[in-house]
Formats: C-alpha cells, structure tokens, sequence
C-alpha cells in the first residue's frame, strides 16, 4: 500500500472515531477530552486507534473501546484500540472546547495547569500542596464556592458547592 492511501487510511480511522463521546460525560468527545491520543499503523499494517485513560482505574474505557471498535466496525475500517497508560494523561491535553463544554454542562473545568510531576523513579502518595484553586460556580459564575467532598460523580472530579446559588456541583481536578 503506498503511502498517500497509508494516509487517507489513518484520516479515514480519526473521522470515524474522533467526535465518539465520552461515556461518562456525553458532551464532550474523545478528541477534545485528549484521551484519543493517536491513529497510526501497527506493525503490521493495521491501523491502532491509541488512547490513554484518565487515570489508570478509569472504568470507562472498557466502554470507550467498546465504542471505538463499533465505530470502526460501522464505517467498514480496519483497526484495533491499544491502551497507552504512558506518558499519562493530563488535563492538559483537553481542548479549549472540552472545557467551554464542560462549564456549559455543569462542570467546573480544570483550573490552572496540572500539578508539577515527580522527580523520575518518586512516587507521592500524598496530596500535593498546592494553594486552594479558585473554582468558578459553572451555574452563576461566583468564585465564593467550597469543596464539599474530595470526588464527585467520579474519581477525577471533586464535588464543590456554590455559596452564592447554593447549587452542588463538580470539578473536573487538574491532573
């Protein structure tokens, strides 16, 4: 196969699964939340759709590759869903959008960037100690809001409530 259909291949691939919602959040796709991390060949010759969890307990990925092999499957291409748990994922990777969508949804989007990373070869199994986050209420906008509990509706966000509209919320924390 040359290359020029190698490519129209890959593109074929990243069309199919590229705007998959997230199971957990339906607002949001794979793509901007940054968990599809990458659509190459395998070595041999089959398209990988790569992504990256976010966190490596997520229980949705099982659901998300679910998702992308239906996908694949339903527009007729060839592929497979390698797990990439390396480098992990931040909350970085999420585009401008996801977050705007995020806000819109409900949800507090990620402050600031993610905490700075371990020296090589250290692990933590601490809170970092970071100064409180300002998290803006996705409801009214008031920053006069607290963390009510360290998790939300799941692991990767926090429950925080607005002290001006009184309304619950989640967090998306920054990772």
């Amino acid at each position: 196969m040359g290359e020029a259909a190698l490519q129209a291949d890959l593109h074929a691939v990243r069309q199919a699964v590229v705007h998959l919602a997230d199971p957990e959040i339906p607002v949001i796709s794979l793509g901007e939340l940054g968990i599809l991390r990458e659509i190459r060949t395998g070595a041999d010759g089959v398209p990988e759709v790569v992504i990256t969890p976010t966190y490596s307990g997520c229980p949705a990925m099982g659901q998300i590759e679910d998702d992308v092999v239906a996908a694949l499957r339903e527009a007729g291409l060839p592929g497979r869903v390698v797990t990439q748990l390396s480098p992990a994922w931040t909350t970085d990777w999420m585009s401008e959008a996801a977050k705007d969508k995020l806000r819109a949804y409900g949800i507090a989007p990620p402050q600031g960037g993610s905490p700075p990373a371990s020296p090589a070869g250290v692990l933590r199994f601490s809170r970092h100690a970071a100064t409180p986050v300002d998290v803006p209420c996705p409801q009214c906008g008031s920053h006069n809001t607290t963390q009510t509990a360290p998790f939300g509706s799941t692991a990767c966000k926090a429950l925080y409530r607005c002290l001006d509209c009184l309304e619950p919320f989640d967090y998306f924390k920054p990772y």
